[in-house]
């Protein structure tokens, strides 16, 4: 902390020099070269399979809130998920892991997505899924800028689960005891009095998603201050940002103590020492505090049932006479709002509504600190075009929970209606209010990454025809947390060398020579080489002054990357053995033994990622459409397993349990894809417009895997990596005599209004051998991503809009709110119930008070398809600078309105958008005002 204080004083006082010592060159401006892996290079001459995003340039219409916001819609390749639908990604920010969170976006000046191997080859083991790299702004030679944004909003909630009132939850459930065979448990008296409404204490009919417990809408906040320039010695940078975000919970602890802060400051200084040698220093400061309450309160609303107990008893409503009551009154802490006890069960003696009002509240705290320094040499006096760059960079994260942890009294009330009117005879008290004053500290959890480099580089051009580029580095990161043992680690010696003749030939060789721990001695260090190619055709004399295409560029390349990353944990490759007892021979007596839990592997070795891909990139009609695409193919293989079909029956015993079978490299997985962007600009009378239009689209395969089935249709090998299984519903059981002849459930007794299952191996018997692919579950992000962002701007205002569209996978209606049995709360899906009435019409099973295992089973019943298209923006900005006076204090000045996740178009749309047991999805509306000075 003391470090980041005295780094942003020093950038203060920087940030106050006279605009006279500051060079009068242009304030920033648009990059003109992208940062890929330890270098930059000219957008121009991109390698093949990288995606760049200038998020300033975007920033002027498309006011963001999180760094990776909608970058799908911009990055061809990049899914929202994953990059090439391979999984977890490596995000660096200035080089360093850290996670997308650590980083708004007016901080940052690019964002590069790394994709092929040649693109993350430097980068090592932990990259080997991709790399997306955020590189923060730094300060820029010319005069002091100063930049203010602020924005104001409001989030509205986009749906809520609907769920039955107490009446019709009674009628229902007694309809499933009758279905078991049961008497019914609600009297038609008791029903009609829940359902009058007239007593909503003695009769509850608690709604947790209505008006009376939530807000219509919260408010959402931010302020940002950037101050930058400096001089050709010196350069600097601060980002202060402070943004605060409320909640829905209207009532008790939750009015106040319910909402999120986050205070970031960062600052940087670049400064030239001589000639030769220049050095940074950063420093980045977060303190994060999110205030709740002590409940899930979300989570109550989709278990607790409306009738189980009123929220608040009210005081007016107790007999004057019942003096045991009144000293209950008297005696409690917590009246509510003069006039109310808190409610409660013996079963519900902590309940949600209780603990808001009286159960205290908590307070998460989050502290990072992040330092950056670098030196770079310029080592042209040994030999032109020679360089060297270190950096190192230590984070510190902590974060822990701060409680008051109240106890309280509920009451459950016991009514009469002697007079005619309801009154409360007297309370049973469970609890005892208590306020003990002390704050508790919980879930305290560190985290520290210490990451550095050094590399020497090699750039000379050679008559401006020849283009050599060559990079010599060490790198590598470890990350230590708190309650876990082996730290995380990574690290790499680098080599890549370039060259491109007269920007049309392109040839690179990037490789990486690796080491990880999670591997057996003699087996820990591998060399992962990657090449690339490339092409500028419209360079070639039969393309040179073509009035169509302005540049055409054809590039290839193909790698093995080896990898430790789906090695789950260290020493795997050790045989491990436990102390265990038999029975012996004296009286039954246990005796002690040692058992084997799994086999030794000493040639354990790095699953490796071999790919080929070719990429296109084009400008054509003077500028009018400009597009990219690349084609991959790459194959996982070497994965580990620890499978028994690979060894003898007799590597595993039963009683007394133990094996001897090892991990070993088995699984390989194979994906075959493509993404493409492509942008059109064009002036429309006075109109300037740019339509952009991407998309990525993968399949995956279990192209290896060690199984044995029965049934050729169980077989995993052949399958997508992310495929759902399950059974073939036929719809639902008619009657006893269709129960009769169909195929006996291995799943529990069935009845009439039951799911009946298809017998696929027509063994008589429905069981887990009948499941079969289903399709795909999108885990890595859906198989189609499609993006598209339109801006048309007409003088000084500027229309943005954006979408998303994600297709081909398909999900399993399995919540809560789907899935109900027992005691379960009831959603509106009931309603659609099978009985004999509606068995031709029903589009859910009966209902049971029993647990259903027959229903409630992974099935195509429950799929769904998950295809959708998102109107994720829209923003109408005006660009006021043209009312300021020249000389004005204010440069320039912008006000723009925008809203975000406004439209959901899908077939399944309520689904989708429905979030069972947490916060609901939300739409912003948001108000800002951007100025320069």
């Amino acid at each position: 902390m003391k470090h980041t204080i005295i780094l942003m004083v020093f950038c203060s006082l920087m940030a106050s020099l006279p605009a006279a010592r500051a060079q009068d060159t242009a304030t920033r401006t648009v990059s003109k070269t992208a940062q890929v892996a330890f270098r930059k290079v000219p957008q121009a001459d991109l390698p093949g399979s990288v995606s760049v995003v200038d998020i300033p340039e975007m920033m002027k219409q498309n006011y963001m809130t999180y760094s990776l916001e909608n970058m799908e819609a911009w990055a061809g390749g990049y899914n929202g998920n994953s990059m090439w639908g391979m999984g977890g990604y490596l995000l660096l920010i200035d080089g360093v892991p850290r996670e997308a969170g650590n980083v708004v976006p007016t901080e940052i000046e690019q964002i590069s997505f790394l994709k092929g191997v040649n693109a993350v080859a430097l980068y090592g083991s932990r990259a080997a899924k991709g790399v997306i790299y955020i590189t923060t702004k730094r300060g820029k030679a010319g005069r002091q800028q100063i930049d203010v944004r602020v924005n104001s909003g409001i989030q509205v909630p986009k749906a809520y689960p609907q769920y039955l009132g107490s009446a019709e939850y009674m009628t229902l459930y007694n309809e499933a005891r009758r279905n078991d065979g049961l008497p019914e448990l609600y009297s038609p008296e008791t029903i009609y009095h829940y359902a009058s409404g007239k007593n909503p204490y003695r009769y509850p009919d608690v709604d947790y998603y209505s008006g009376e417990y939530l807000k219509k809408v919260y408010g959402r906040h931010d302020l940002t201050a950037e101050i930058s320039g400096g001089n050709d010695k010196a350069r600097y940078y601060t980002n202060i940002g402070y943004n605060t975000s409320g909640s829905l919970l209207n009532f008790g602890e939750a009015v106040k103590n319910d909402r999120a802060d986050r205070l970031n400051v960062r600052g940087n200084i670049d400064i030239q020492l001589n000639n030769y040698i220049s050095v940074n220093v950063d420093a980045t400061a977060i303190f994060y505090t999110g205030r709740g309450v002590n409940t899930n309160y979300w989570s109550s609303a989709a278990t607790l049932r409306p009738h189980r107990f009123t929220p608040l008893i009210p005081l007016s409503m107790i007999e004057p006479e019942d003096e045991a009551t009144q000293v209950f009154v008297s005696n409690s802490n917590h009246i509510i709002d003069g006039k109310y006890l808190l409610g409660g069960t013996q079963l519900d003696q902590t309940n949600p509504f209780a603990a808001i009002y009286a159960g205290g509240n908590n307070k998460y705290n989050s502290r990072q600190y992040q330092f950056n320094t670098g030196i770079n040499a310029d080592l042209g006096n040994v030999l032109k075009g020679l360089s060297f760059r270190s950096a190192f960079a230590v984070d510190y994260n902590a974060a822990y929970n701060l409680a008051f942890n109240n106890t309280y009294a509920v009451y459950a009330p016991s009514w009469n209606n002697y007079s005619g009117t309801d009154l409360i005879s007297s309370l049973t008290q469970y609890g005892q209010d208590a306020t003990s004053g002390v704050q508790n500290v919980s879930n305290s959890w560190y985290r520290q990454t210490i990451s550095a480099s050094g590399q020497l580089n090699y750039v000379n051009n050679i008559r401006d025809k020849h283009h050599l580029s060559a990079i010599l580095l060490v790198n590598g990161f470890q990350q230590s947390e708190s309650a876990v043992y082996h730290r995380t680690s990574n690290a790499n010696l680098g080599l890549q060398v370039g060259y491109n003749f007269r920007n049309t030939y392109y040839a690179d060789f990037s490789s990486a020579f690796i080491h990880s721990a999670k591997l057996p001695e003699g087996n820990r260090r591998a060399f992962s080489p990657t090449v690339s190619l490339g092409w500028r055709i419209s360079n070639e004399p039969f393309l040179q002054g073509s009035p169509v295409v302005d540049n055409l560029r054809l590039t290839a390349a193909a790698g093995i990357l080896h990898t430790d990353l789906d090695i789950n944990s260290y020493y795997l490759y050790q045989g491990v053995y436990t102390l265990g007892s038999w029975f012996g021979w004296k009286d039954g007596a246990g005796m002690p033994a040692t058992e084997s839990r799994r086999g030794d592997n000493p040639d354990m070795t790095f699953p490796k990622r071999e790919e080929i891909s070719i990429g296109l990139e084009g400008s054509f009609f003077k500028g009018f459409v400009n597009i990219d695409g690349n084609f991959f193919v790459n194959r996982i293989t070497g994965n580990i397993i620890q499978a028994s079909v690979l060894f003898p029956s007799y590597f595993t015993t039963g009683w007394p349990e133990s094996s001897f079978i090892p991990y070993v490299n088995y699984n390989n997985d194979k994906r075959i894809g493509f993404d493409f962007n492509a942008r059109f600009s064009k002036k429309l009378g006075q109109v300037n417009t740019t339509l952009g239009i991407l998309g990525a689209y993968y399949k995956t395969t279990a192209s290896k895997r060690a199984e044995v089935y029965e049934d050729d249709y169980q077989y995993r090998q052949g399958k997508p990596l992310d495929a759902i299984w399950g059974l073939q519903s036929l719809g639902f059981f008619r009657d006893q005599d269709d129960i009769d002849h169909s195929p006996a459930p291995a799943f529990g007794q069935v009845q009439p209004g039951d799911i009946k299952y298809k017998d696929q191996n027509g063994d008589g018997i429905i069981d887990n051998r009948d499941e079969v692919f289903l399709g795909r579950g999108g885990w890595f992000g859906a198989p189609l991503t499609l993006g598209i962002n339109l801006t048309a701007k007409w003088k000084h205002l500027s229309f943005f809009a954006l979408g998303t569209g994600r297709f081909g996978a398909i999900g399993m209606k399995n919540s809560s709110y789907f899935w109900i049995d027992g005691e379960d709360k009831y959603g509106v899906v009931v309603r659609d119930r099978w009985t004999p009435e509606t068995h031709a019409t029903a589009k859910y099973p009966r209902l049971t008070t029993f647990n259903s295992d027959n229903n409630f089973r992974s099935s195509d019943f429950w799929l769904y398809k998950t295809n959708r298209f998102d109107l994720a923006k829209v923003q109408i900005t005006y660009d006021m600078a043209g009312l300021l006076r020249k000389n004005a204090l204010i440069k320039g000045l912008g006000v723009y309105v925008s809203g975000f996740n406004l439209l959901t178009v899908s077939p399944e749309r309520e689904v989708m958008e429905m979030n069972i047991g947490s916060a609901p999805q939300t739409r912003l509306y948001n108000l800002g005002v951007n100025a320069q000075f």
